[in-house]
């Protein structure tokens, strides 16, 4: 039986969240509306597909959702050559595969991005999703589903879900898997654990050296 890790990409193993939410900022700006920063960064890790909604009211989403989402992208296009891996990321995906676990990413970002993010790790042969490869995104628990079928298309194996948001929580306890969190993303612990989460963890390197304690189902 095989052990798995379900990590997401965004915040949990690249420090992207505030860029994100900047980058959701300028979108607005472009048709008027000003959304607070904090509000955006709160959304950070669910779907850009739910993100307008979520912030700005179904009205917008409906009369703009596809074209911020379009300025989103380009908004965000500039600041890739920004973005640094979080420290730890590439040891806690060398030292899994080295204990036999199957390492699986599940990101909703966009497919060049998260090629991208995957160099940056050195990470580039770890089988990966991204926002191609379902309708719905976080906290749907879609992403999640696709990316275990792509390393255990059996279902007999066990897993783990691995983020930095309360939204990765809740994917997680959709489809019936424990959770454990960064505080990379900005969320607090007291809600991350509300959110699901077993543990919470201040950087990767704490969560490497526990890597044979997580909880699995």
């Amino acid at each position: 039986m095989t052990n798995t890790l379900v990590l997401d990409v965004d915040g949990t193993l690249v420090d992207t969240n505030y860029h994100h939410a900047v980058a959701w900022f300028r979108a607005f700006r472009r048709f008027d509306i000003t959304v607070p920063t904090w509000r955006l960064h709160r959304a950070i890790g669910m779907g850009g597909d739910k993100l307008v909604a979520a912030v700005a009211g179904e009205h917008v989403e409906r009369e703009h959702g596809d074209d911020l989402r379009t300025a989103w992208e380009v908004a965000f296009e500039p600041m890739l050559a920004e973005i640094r891996p979080l420290e730890g990321a590439h040891r806690l995906i060398a030292a899994a595969l080295g204990q036999q676990f199957t390492v699986v990413l599940a990101s909703s970002g966009k497919r060049h991005h998260v090629d991208h993010y995957l160099k940056l790790i050195d990470a580039s042969g770890i089988t990966s999703t991204s926002s191609d490869d379902v309708d719905a995104s976080k906290p749907a628990p879609d992403l999640i589903e696709v990316a275990l079928r792509r390393v255990d298309g059996s279902g007999r194996g066990r897993a783990v879900v691995i983020g930095d948001s309360v939204w990765d929580c809740e994917a997680a306890r959709r489809i019936g898997l424990p959770s454990v969190c960064l505080r990379t993303g900005g969320f607090g612990e007291a809600e991350l654990r509300e959110a699901g989460a077993s543990a919470v963890y201040e950087e990767l390197d704490e969560l490497r050296a526990d890597l044979t304690d997580l909880p699995m189902a």
